[in-house]
C-alpha cells in the first residue's frame, strides 16, 4: 500500500520552492481560500448589481442604457439630425465608457428602440430592429438617433445638474445619472438578473404617472391607495387587458406582486356562416408565432377543440391580426376560454420593483418610486438654478464693466494706447475705474464695433434682462414651493410632448368560469330558443329567448338602441330558417353563427350582412324579409308591380335554395312577411296610394304559383311597402315623400303619421286610397311602413331621422323633417 504523505511532510516539502521564489525576489503570501472565494464573490456581485443587471431608481436606466444616450448625445444624434449606423454608436460607447462587450451594448439599444418593449422608446431606429418573435438584424444594417423623448432624459447636462464619474481608464468623464425630466423607471419598467436578485418592472402611461407624481409632490404624505387614483395600474406598449387588480395593489405597496394580461379579442364575421375569433392585442412581450404555435400543440393534443385554422395577417397598415377560424357550431365564448386557458392568449406578468437607491439595491412601492424621482428632480433643478445663476452673475458682471468703458471709452482707448503693454493695460484699467481683472481683460479684448451707441443700447437691456432673471432664479432657490412648481411644469411639459391615451385596458377582479376544458362538456353551441332579428339596412343578428316565456307572434319586443327592424322570426340556435330574396328564392340558414348580443342593448352595427352570412355574392339581390321553415302559418309575399301571393311553406326540397314565386319579367319581391288568415295587408306604392284588404282573401298557392293580383298601380308607380296587420290593431302608417328629382346634397323630405283606422278597407285588385297629399315639388313615396309600435325613420347611412310626433290626416300633406330618409322600421 502506497504511504499518504502527512499535510506538514506536504509543507515541508514546499518550502524548497517558496525559497526558490523568495530568492527570486518575488513574494508570496499565504491566504486562506474560504475568505477569498467569500471576497471574490461579495466584489463580483457588487459589480454585477451596481454597474449592470439594476437600474438606477432616479432614471430608471442601467449603467450601460445610460451611457448609450449619454454618448449619442455627445455624438450630436438628435431627432432632427440624420440616421447613422449602429455600429458606429456601439463602438463610441464601447470604446469611451462600456468595455464589455459589443453585443451587451447593441442588445441594450436596440431595446431602447423597441416600441413593444418601451412604453416610450428612446432611441428612433431605422431598420430591422427585430418584433416580438424575431430578433434584430445585426448593427452594421441598422441605424439609429435619439428619440424625442431620450432628449428630455439629457437635457441640461452641461448645467452641472448631476455628478460626473471617471471612465473605466479615468480618461473621460461621464454622468453617474441623467437629469431625467421622464419618470423613466415607472414609464418604461425594466428587468435585469443580478447576482441573487432581479427586478421586473411593467411599464406605464406617462401621463398618468406625472399626475400622480405631481400629487405626491403637492400632498408629501399620500398613500398608495390616493396615488392609484391617478395610476391605475400598468399601461402596456402592445395593449391588451389587465384581468384583477389585487396584484398590481401589493406591488404598489410592497414592491411585489403579479397580475394577468389577456388579449384583446373580438368575434368576427370571416365569411359566408363562417366566425373566428381576431386577436388585435397580444400580452406583453407575447408574439404572434408563439400564440400559433401553442395553438397547434394544444389541438394536437386534443386540450383544444372547435378551431378549424388559425393565420398570422399582422402587417405595418393594420397592425396585430391574429385570425382564429373556428368550426361550425362552436360557441366563441367557450373556445376563448379554452385558448385563454391553454395558450398564451392570457399571460402573468410578476413585479419585483427592486432598484438602486444611493448605491443600494432597495425594493420599492409605488410611493417610494415616485419619491425618488421628485427627490432626483428637484436636485437637478435646484443644481441647475444654482448654475445659471453663477452663470448670470459673471456675464452680469462683464456688461457692467463694459458700460462702464464705452460711457469714458475715449479716455479708455488714450490709458490703452499710453500702456507700454497689456499688463500695465489691464492693471491701469483696474486702478483707474474701479475695475476688477475679469472685467479689465474683457475690455482689453473689446472689439472696436461694440463701441456704438447702438451697442451700448444692448448692453444696457442685456444688463436689466440679467438682473430679472438673477432675481426670479433668486426667489426660486429660496422657495421650496416655487422649486416643486418648477418640477410640475416641466413634468407637465414632458407629458404633453411625448404622452400618449391609455392602451391597456384594467378590469377589476374576474372569477374564472366553470371551462368547459376542464368540465369535459361539449363547446357547441346548444340549441336553445332565439329571435333572428333582420334590420332594415340588411343586417342580422341573434338573441336568446327565455323558452318559458310567452312567443310574441311577431316577436319584435326585444329593445334595440339602433337601427330599425324590417323583421324578426323566432327559432332555435341549430335550427333552419329562410331568407327570403327579392329574386323570389329562399336561402336556408342556421342562425348558430350569427352575432349574439345581449337583449337589453342590441345594436344592428354589430350584426353581420345578411346576404354575405348566407353566402350570396349578387349584390343586386336584397333579403326581403326572414321566415321559418316547415310551419303551417302562410307567407304573405308582395311584388314591385302588385303581384300578391300567399305560401304554405311545407314539405320543402332538401336544396339549400328553392324558388317560392314565379316572377314576370322586370319583376322582384319587395316584401316578405307571416300572413295567417286573421290579419290583413297593406300595401303601399310610389305614388301614395295605400290599399288595405284581407289577407283571408289571397288563397295559399304551391311554390311555383305565380301568385294573384294584389293592387292596381298607376302609371310609373310601384309597390314601396307591404305588410301584414292583426285585425283590429292599433296600428300607424309612416310615409315618407320627396322628389325624384332632388339633386344630391339637398336631403329635404316631408313625412306624416296617420292612424290605421283611418284606412279604409278594400278590396284585393284594386288602387287604394291616398295615404299623403304631395307638395308641388314632391312626386314619389321614398318609404314607408305599417306596424304595431313606435316606427323609426333612417338616412341612407343609418342616421335617424326625426317624425312627426303627431298623427295627420289621412288625405294630409307631410311636415318637414331634418333631412331625407331611405329606410321605415320598428323602433323600440
Amino acid at each position: 500500500m502506497t504511504d499518504v504523505p502527512s499535510p506538514s511532510a506536504g509543507s515541508a516539502s514546499l518550502e524548497p520552492t517558496r525559497a526558490a521564489h523568495e530568492s527570486a525576489g518575488e513574494r508570496i503570501e499565504d491566504i486562506d481560500i474560504s475568505q477569498e472565494m467569500e471576497g471574490s464573490f461579495l466584489e463580483y456581485a457588487y459589480s454585477v448589481i451596481y454597474s449592470r443587471a439594476l437600474p438606477d431608481a432616479r432614471d430608471g436606466l442601467k449603467p450601460v442604457q445610460r451611457r448609450i444616450l449619454f454618448m449619442m448625445q455627445d455624438m450630436g444624434l438628435r431627432p432632427e439630425k440624420g440616421h447613422v449606423k449602429s455600429a458606429r454608436v456601439v463602438g463610441e460607447v464601447m470604446g469611451k465608457l462600456h468595455p464589455h462587450g459589443d453585443s451587451s451594448i447593441y442588445d441594450a439599444l436596440v431595446r431602447l428602440a423597441q416600441g413593444f418593449a418601451m412604453r416610450l422608446p428612446l432611441v428612433d431606429g431605422h431598420g430591422n430592429f427585430g418584433s416580438l418573435d424575431d430578433g434584430p438584424a445585426a448593427s452594421r444594417y441598422t441605424e439609429a438617433r435619439l428619440a424625442g423623448a431620450a432628449l428630455a432624459m439629457t437635457e441640461s447636462l452641461d448645467e452641472n445638474v448631476v455628478d460626473f464619474v471617471p471612465n473605466y481608464d479615468n480618461q473621460i468623464m461621464q454622468p453617474e445619472v441623467l437629469p431625467s425630466a421622464v419618470p423613466n423607471l415607472l414609464v418604461n419598467g425594466a428587468s435585469g438578473i443580478a447576482v441573487g436578485m432581479a427586478t421586473n418592472l411593467a411599464p406605464h402611461n406617462l401621463i398618468e404617472v406625472v399626475e400622480g407624481a405631481k400629487h405626491l409632490l403637492r400632498h408629501p404624505n399620500a398613500t398608495v391607495d390616493e396615488l392609484m387614483e391617478f395610476i391605475p395600474g400598468p399601461d402596456l406598449p402592445g395593449g391588451g387587458t389587465i384581468v384583477g387588480l389585487d396584484g398590481v395593489k401589493d406591488a404598489y405597496r410592497s414592491g411585489r406582486g403579479a397580475f394577468r394580461t389577456r388579449a384583446k379579442v373580438s368575434v368576427e364575421q370571416l365569411g359566408p356562416r363562417r366566425t373566428g375569433l381576431v386577436v388585435t392585442e397580444l400580452p406583453y412581450l407575447v408574439g404572434p408565432e408563439r400564440v400559433i404555435e401553442k395553438i397547434k400543440q394544444g389541438v394536437e393534443a386534443k386540450k383544444l377543440s372547435g378551431i378549424s385554422d388559425v393565420a398570422d395577417l399582422t402587417d405595418r397598415k393594420n397592425g396585430m391580426r391574429l385570425v382564429i377560424s373556428l368550426k361550425t357550431g362552436f360557441s366563441p365564448d367557450a373556445v376563448l376560454e379554452q385558448l385563454f386557458r391553454y395558450t398564451p392568449l392570457e399571460d402573468s406578468f410578476s413585479i419585483n420593483s427592486v432598484a438602486l437607491v444611493e448605491g443600494q439595491p432597495q425594493t420599492l412601492g409605488l410611493r417610494e418610486m415616485l419619491r425618488v424621482f421628485l427627490d432626483h428632480r428637484i436636485s437637478v433643478i435646484t443644481r441647475r438654478c444654482e448654475f445659471r445663476l453663477m452663470k448670470r452673475r459673471e456675464r452680469l458682471h462683464l456688461v457692467e464693466g463694459l458700460l462702464i468703458a464705452i460711457l469714458d471709452i475715449d479716455e479708455v482707448i488714450q490709458l490703452i494706447r499710453t500702456s507700454d503693454d497689456a499688463e500695465t493695460a489691464r492693471a491701469r484699467l483696474m486702478q483707474v475705474f474701479d475695475l476688477s481683472e475679469i472685467q479689465a481683460e474683457y475690455i482689453l479684448e473689446l472689439r472696436l464695433r461694440r463701441l456704438t451707441k447702438f451697442s451700448r443700447v444692448e448692453l444696457e437691456g442685456e444688463r436689466d434682462e440679467l438682473q430679472r432673471e438673477i432675481e426670479a432664479l433668486l426667489e426660486t432657490l429660496a422657495s421650496k414651493e416655487k422649486l416643486r412648481e418648477v418640477v410640475a411644469t416641466e413634468m407637465d411639459q414632458a407629458a404633453e410632448a411625448f404622452g400618449s391615451p391609455r392602451r391597456t385596458v384594467l378590469t377589476g377582479a374576474v372569477a374564472r368560469p366553470a371551462r368547459a376544458a376542464a368540465s369535459g362538456a361539449s363547446l357547441e353551441v346548444a340549441d336553445t330558443p332565439c329571435t333572428v332579428l333582420l334590420s332594415v339596412t340588411g343586417r342580422a343578428l341573434r338573441l336568446d329567448r327565455d323558452p318559458e316565456a310567452a312567443e310574441s307572434p311577431r316577436g319584435t319586443s326585444r329593445a334595440t338602441k339602433h337601427g330599425a327592424v324590417l323583421a324578426s322570426v323566432d327559432g332555435t340556435v341549430r335550427g333552419e330558417l329562410g331568407a327570403v330574396l327579392s329574386d323570389g328564392t329562399v336561402q336556408r340558414f342556421t342562425p348558430v353563427d350569427l352575432p349574439l348580443v345581449p337583449g337589453a342593448s342590441i345594436a344592428f352595427s354589430a350584426g353581420v350582412k345578411l346576404l354575405d352570412y348566407i353566402g350570396v355574392t349578387d349584390k343586386k339581390l336584397r333579403v326581403v324579409g326572414i321566415v321559418p321553415l316547415e310551419s303551417e302559418v302562410p307567407i304573405g309575399l308582395f311584388t314591385l308591380q302588385g303581384t300578391v301571393k300567399r305560401v304554405v311553406l311545407t314539405e320543402l326540397p332538401a336544396k339549400p335554395d328553392f324558388e317560392i314565386i314565379g316572377l314576370k319579367a322586370g319583376d322582384r319581391v319587395v316584401a316578405a312577411f307571416s300572413a295567417p288568415d286573421d290579419t290583413e295587408i297593406a300595401v303601399v306604392a310610389s305614388d301614395a296610394q295605400l290599399l288595405r284588404f284581407p289577407a283571408a282573401s289571397v288563397r295559399p298557392q304551391g311554390r311555383p304559383a305565380a301568385g294573384m293580383a294584389g293592387m292596381k298601380l298607376g302609371a310609373d308607380a310601384r309597390v314601396v311597402f307591404a305588410s301584414a296587420v292583426p285585425q283590429g290593431a292599433d296600428a300607424r302608417v309612416v310615409t315618407v315623400a320627396d322628389s325624384s328629382i332632388t339633386l344630391p346634397g339637398t336631403d329635404v323630405a316631408t313625412a306624416k303619421v296617420t292612424d290605421w283606422a283611418e284606412i279604409p278597407a278594400k278590396g284585393r285588385a284594386t288602387g287604394g286610397v291616398r295615404a299623403q297629399r304631395f307638395l308641388k315639388w314632391e312626386d314619389q313615396i321614398a318609404c314607408a311602413w305599417v306596424g304595431v309600435g313606435e316606427p323609426r325613420a333612417l338616412a341612407a347611412d343609418g342616421t335617424a331621422r326625426k317624425l312627426p310626433t303627431e298623427l295627420g290626416k289621412r288625405d294630409g300633406s307631410g311636415q318637414p323633417i331634418d333631412g331625407a330618409a331611405a329606410y321605415v322600421g320598428l323602433a323600440p
